[in-house]
């Protein structure tokens, strides 16, 4: 019985991201979100994601 109540309770969670998002892909995600809404904010957060990058490498 125990088996079958974990089993159950497994398919319902929701499954886990393998690896978290880098800040500098989340970054650019963002920036993809407001080009339509705040085009400048959007080149900041590309530029953000740019030093990001300069700096990891």
């Amino acid at each position: 019985m125990f088996n079958m109540l974990s089993l159950l309770v497994r398919s319902i969670r929701p499954q886990q991201v393998a690896a978290p998002m880098s800040p500098a892909a989340a970054l650019l995600e963002s920036a993809e979100a407001r080009v339509g809404f705040d085009p400048h904010h959007a080149q900041e957060l590309r530029e953000a994601a740019s030093a990001w990058l300069r700096v990891v490498r």
